[in-house]
């Protein structure tokens, strides 16, 4: 049977347990129930897409069909607008004089009203049809739509007399009609099948019911009918569990479909409502009420108001007494949590001890390793002084040397020019001797000994000097010496800084330059420094 084949690509699973297979598709039904909007969204674009043509159609006669087309989708989506419409095909259909399209029309409101619980209304709008003007195409409905009018009429009417009546009057249109039907068509089917159900012949009903389901699709109004009205024959039959899982498959067609009007969901709320369900019946009288007031079906209003008062005063009466636990559970838990703050803090407390005195032993600890630390550096420091010491006498020793052998040199070359002029005098040489004394080739010659023997002995100490000098020039100022022992005028004024000797005039004599000569040098480097501000400072501080 093809709903079977449908409920197994509805679930994707196959020999489920019976509890399983209820609860799968109550979850694929509450999964359609959260998507009603995008099926609904569907529909309306269907109809926008009619409307839109009609509103480019050239003649009354294509309107009043693409109008017909509108009122298909909204026979079970909308009442209030199927009406707007059907009432303007009405008015086409007399502006064409056109007897067939009025009639149909008629017959289609007269089907409107009762599907809504209009019972009388539409028993009235059949009244005002000319029965001996009707075609045999539309024979047929004209029966089924006061079969069907009558049958409510006589369901819902507290009048007995009234009541018997409009039996009598079902009765004669549903056997006009079912003479006149294929015993093949859905219509026969269906009211074979009701006719077997009231009778209480309930396989048999089932195997029409069967018969007619597999004509139909899911996500159909046929469907979702005949789907219902199998969940009829389970209830008869006394399996709530079959009742159950019909009702959903109707439910489910229902929403795809955008079917508002509707009674799978409402049913299946009661029942759910009966098994103490309160959570599922209260949301599904809900979505069923929801249906009902956007459809605007008084039949649905009425069957969910015997209902939606009962759940909605569980529902909150069952809400009620989970707040006053909640609100006893939240005592507890509020004591609960009292006696665990208490807990937490004396834990919290003792930790904090513990912490504070672990934290103590490594501030020892650090503090130990801190002195250790110390310690080996002053160990370090010791060995470092040590070694410089040792290193500080031996430059003492050779500067010492050096500086007594310079003042021995001096004394024997002073003793030397002294003989030498005492010579010159007395033979009575004064030109000689004069011309000896205009020469500079002795301060010249003294002079080059006496920066050899600066540069070697600066050199000596600062062996780096050159290099932390270049560092603080310009890339395109660097110093570059012919020979590395030997210094340039710059880097002598520098080491004279870098000694102490600041001054220029000082300066000047040491080197036997003029003032603004040594002032010209000091300006000249500074300027080819990267800061001039802090240049000579910075020369004071190298290594």
């Amino acid at each position: 049977m093809r709903y079977i084949f449908y409920f197994f690509c509805l679930l994707g699973v196959q020999d489920l347990r019976a509890s399983d297979r209820l609860d799968s598709l109550i979850t694929v039904l509450e999964s359609k129930m959260d998507k009603r909007a995008f099926f609904d969204l569907q529909k309306e674009q269907r109809i926008g897409e009619l409307i839109d043509g009609a509103s480019r159609s050239q003649t009354l006669e294509d309107r009043y069909k693409i109008f017909n087309a509108i009122i298909e989708e909204y026979q079970f989506y909308s009442f209030d607008k199927g009406l707007s419409y059907i009432e303007k095909n009405i008015i086409i259909a007399e502006a064409l004089n056109n007897s067939l399209y009025l009639n149909r029309t008629k017959l289609t409101l007269s089907l409107f009203l009762v599907n809504s619980g209009r019972y009388k209304e539409s028993i009235d709008a059949l009244n005002e049809i000319d029965r001996d003007s009707l075609p045999a195409s539309l024979i047929n409905d004209y029966y089924i739509a006061y079969k069907e009018g009558y049958s409510g009429l006589a369901y819902n009417t507290t009048v007995k007399r009234s009541q018997a009546t409009y039996s009598q009057l079902y009765t004669a249109y549903q056997d006009s009609l079912y003479s006149r039907l294929d015993p093949n068509a859905e219509e026969s089917l269906r009211l074979k099948e009701k006719q077997l159900r009231d009778s209480r012949a309930l396989d048999q009903a089932m195997v029409v019911n069967s018969q007619r389901l597999e004509r139909v699709s899911m996500g159909s109004r046929g469907f979702s009918l005949i789907t219902f009205e199998r969940s009829l024959l389970f209830e008869l039959m006394g399996d709530i569990e079959k009742q159950k899982e019909f009702l959903i498959l109707s439910a489910i067609s229902d929403i795809e479909a955008s079917v508002k009007d509707n009674a799978s969901m409402g049913t299946l709320a009661k029942i759910m409502f009966s098994e103490e369900d309160i959570d599922r019946a209260h949301r599904y009288i809900n979505f069923s009420f929801d249906d009902a007031k956007f459809y605007n079906s008084q039949l649905r209003f009425v069957n969910i108001a015997n209902s939606l008062p009962t759940i909605t005063k569980a529902y909150e009466e069952r809400s009620d007494v989970q707040n006053e636990k909640l609100q006893s559970s939240l005592w507890f838990i509020s004591i609960l949590a009292g006696f665990l703050s208490i807990t937490i803090y004396l834990v919290f407390r003792q930790m904090r001890k513990v912490s504070i005195a672990r934290n103590e032993l490594t501030a020892a600890n650090e503090k130990l390793k801190d002195f250790n630390l110390k310690l080996n550096h002053s160990n370090a420091d010791l060995k470092r002084l040590y070694l410089e010491l040792s290193e500080v006498d031996k430059v003492k020793e050779n500067y010492i040397g050096t500086f007594l052998n310079l003042y021995s040199e001096y004394i024997t070359k002073l003793d030397v020019y002294r003989k030498l002029v005492r010579k010159y005098v007395n033979a009575n040489q004064m030109n000689a001797l004069l011309e000896l004394s205009k020469s500079k080739q002795f301060i010249d010659e003294e002079l080059e000994i006496f920066n050899k023997n600066f540069d070697s002995s600066f050199l000596h100490i600062h062996p780096n000097f050159v290099n932390a000098v270049n560092a603080l020039l310009k890339e395109d100022e660097q110093i570059v010496l012919k020979d590395e022992n030997q210094l340039n005028t710059e880097l002598r004024i520098l080491a004279l800084i870098k000694l102490g000797i600041n001054n220029s005039g000082r300066i000047a004599k040491i080197l036997r330059y003029s003032v603004n000569t040594i002032y010209n040098y000091r300006a000249a480097i500074k300027s080819a420094s990267k800061d001039k501000s802090t240049f000579e400072d910075m020369i004071k501080d190298v290594q």
